[in-house]
């Protein structure tokens, strides 16, 4: 899987989050399209999935009925709603055949000016619905759904992915505003939450270190163990916001604590 980096909306939710005790924290695990076909694992407190095929405008074709088990069905058996994640990106009108020229709603996009950051924020807009869909599309695909629907069973918890290896423009403005843009999308749905996951560098890389997400909490990647990963339980990371998930890697695959 890839680092993904997750600034998370939870409804609710207060700044500081009281430390489980040690050993206690519940484990689960995050899959997407690199584990499709893979035995995953079992008897585990929660599962999150990611939508995309790495990129954004892609889908994992093992998140529903589609190459191999579905990695959907398989979160459910610990979650009776499944955590989602999503990747993100911000390439620019030069790179990306999805750019929002000539787009007037959430934001304009001025066919004149492409290259802004109301159009960031319509392309985050976009790609947050095109990954939305993506798990309508998965549901359907195992029956739970009619093949009209434009809704997700229930509201899903969702984290949004951001890393250097997707595309970003070297605008930390533009970038930020495209997450906004996401953001907005999936409340629009009724997400019961909404968060980032990233490391520092790439948070700071990506969006300056920006505060603008500072009252949302975050899904810590990198721990090298169960107990470091609980450690981080009742701490600030990359939006300054409280901590939610601590990752860390477990038997060829990424574990998570919930801190909460």
């Amino acid at each position: 899987m890839f680092l993904f980096a997750v600034a998370f909306v939870m409804v609710g939710a207060t700044a500081a989050e009281a430390k489980p005790p040690r050993g206690s924290a519940p484990t689960g695990y995050d899959v997407s399209y690199p584990q499709c076909g893979r035995a995953l694992p079992t008897n585990v407190s929660f599962g999150m999935v990611g939508v995309n095929d790495g990129i954004v405008y892609s889908a994992n074709p093992c998140l529903g009925a589609g190459d191999g088990s579905s990695e959907l069905a398989w979160a459910e058996r610990y979650e009776a709603v499944p955590i989602l994640y999503a990747n993100t990106a911000d390439p620019g009108p030069a790179l990306s055949s999805h750019w929002p020229t000539g787009q007037t709603s959430p934001e304009v996009c001025d066919p004149s000016q492409p290259d802004s950051r109301t159009c960031s924020y319509d392309y985050g807009w976009n790609a947050a619905a095109n990954s939305y869909r993506d798990a309508v599309n998965a549901y359907i695909s195992l029956g739970q759904l009619s093949p009209s629907a434009t809704q997700t069973p229930q509201p899903n918890e969702w984290w949004l992915d951001v890393e250097s290896a997707n595309s970003w423009e070297s605008n930390p403005t533009n970038n930020v505003s495209e997450l906004q843009g996401e953001v907005a999308y999936l409340q629009s749905q009724g997400g019961t939450a909404i968060g980032f996951y990233a490391n520092a560098s790439d948070w700071q890389t990506i969006t300056g270190s920006t505060s603008v997400f500072s009252s949302l909490p975050s899904w810590r990647p990198g721990a090298g163990s169960q107990h470091t990963a609980a450690s981080f339980c009742g701490t600030t990371d990359i939006t300054g916001g409280p901590t939610r998930y601590s990752q860390y890697a477990s038997n060829g695959f990424d574990a998570d604590v919930r801190c909460y």
